[in-house]
């Protein structure tokens, strides 16, 4: 071990090769072309990576919820078509389409409002209208679709904009059976033909996510958009994907105590033997679910050791039993599960939420580290120094932190 890793506090290791593998994998479940989502800083690995990676290993366009998103990715320079589809009314549409940006529209007011700024910006503006199919969710309602298409021609007319493509959203994709995703994709059919009949002619159709791409053929139309599948959570639990992600920690502490010591806040957890506990810094403000304890574990020595007492603000504690451990020494909260550690999956379900909580819950002051998918070597970076700092108003560019 060297100077800098016998510094190194906790870390979050990205596998870009598990990346990677995942994009390969959708990419041979269909014939139609993938959209890499890296929303949410990537599913909390890295948007800039997922992206770059995915990108090489099959996919072709990339998607997110903001345009503050759209824009980081512009701004690390990839020119790849970037789709952003959750935004409010008056979100900076105008440097969405100087950054060349496609945006969906969910319905009249958002058409407006890309219609107004593309007439300022003197940009035509390429959307993918977003059809609700049954969640109450995001996109238009069935009752509003046809006024949608219509007002869409007409600035198609006008120059204005072009429809280059439909969306909708699964709700029930996890459950393959579930008659919702029949009713889902009739709802899409009907919308699409819609366009069509309105003389509008969409390239791009997509309806399926990670769990429909893997379960469900019929709703691939021209295009999925894979997201947690790329990091390796397969939310209909059918395929083995590969986990990237893999959070450590150092000891900081370690104390010998009797029976009967009282663990933590609220003395949640009492010893039942003499037994020694090893202190790690990293706990709910990190990511490290409080929900989860008691009945979590961690990895230590390559021994499973339960948390003991309640997760608190910055740090854990694990009863390591008669274990000889030495301050310094590396914990892993989670891995791939490949040398027996514990999983995001398995921290899901001892805290009662899924895996892209988890995975995505991780916070700012864990030092990122992603590993290359076709190199040994890394880069680690701090999240405490300078970095790049986005808005729905533009990028300004700093210096990112390199900590090892």
């Amino acid at each position: 071990m060297n100077l800098l890793e016998e510094r190194r506090g906790p870390l979050l290791t990205v596998d870009l090769a598990a990346v990677a593998a995942n994009t390969e994998l959708f990419r041979a479940r269909t014939g139609a072309a993938l959209m890499a989502v890296v929303k949410a800083d990537g599913f909390g690995h890295g948007s800039t990576d997922v992206a770059r990676t995915a990108l090489a290993h099959g996919a072709s366009r990339l998607g997110v919820t903001s345009i503050a998103e759209g824009l980081r990715l512009r701004s690390a320079g990839l020119t790849a078509p970037v789709l952003s589809w959750l935004n409010p009314v008056h979100a900076d549409v105008e440097a969405a389409l100087v950054a060349d940006l496609e945006l969906a529209v969910p319905g009249a007011r958002h058409l407006a409002r890309i219609v107004a700024a593309a007439t300022v910006t003197g940009r035509r503006a390429r959307v993918h209208l977003h059809a609700d199919v049954g969640m109450a969710r995001d996109g238009a309602e069935p009752a509003a679709w046809a006024e949608l298409c219509a007002e869409a021609k007409r600035a198609e007319q006008r120059g204005l904009l072009d429809v280059v493509g439909v969306m909708g959203h699964l709700g029930c994709a996890a459950d393959p059976d579930d008659p919702h995703n029949a009713e889902g994709r009739r709802i899409f059919r009907d919308a699409v033909t819609t366009t069509r009949r309105y003389g509008l002619r969409p390239r791009h159709r997509h309806l399926a996510a990670t769990a429909a791409t893997l379960t469900d053929p019929a709703s691939h139309f021209d295009l999925c958009r894979i997201g947690a599948g790329l990091i390796g959570v397969d939310p209909s639990a059918t395929t083995r994907l590969r986990p990237a992600l893999t959070l450590t920690a150092p000891v900081v502490s370690v104390r010998d105590v009797p029976a009967g010591t009282a663990v933590g806040y609220g003395h949640a957890h009492v010893t039942a033997r003499p037994t020694r506990l090893a202190l790690i810094p990293v706990g709910y403000a990190d990511g490290i679910p409080r929900s989860a304890a008691p009945g979590a574990r961690v990895q230590l020595r390559d021994r499973r050791h339960p948390v003991a007492g309640q997760v608190s603000m910055d740090q854990t504690v694990i009863d390591v039993g008669e274990e000889n451990v030495e301050p310094g020494e590396i914990v892993t909260v989670f891995g791939p599960g490949d040398d027996g550690e514990p999983t995001a999956a398995e921290w899901a379900r001892w805290s009662g939420t899924i895996e892209h909580e988890i995975v995505t819950g991780i916070g700012a002051r864990v030092d990122r580290r992603a590993v290359p998918a076709t190199s040994a070597t890394s880069a680690t970076y701090s999240t405490h120094g300078t970095y790049d700092t986005y808005s729905e108003h533009g990028v300004q560019r700093q210096t990112l932190a390199v900590s090892a």
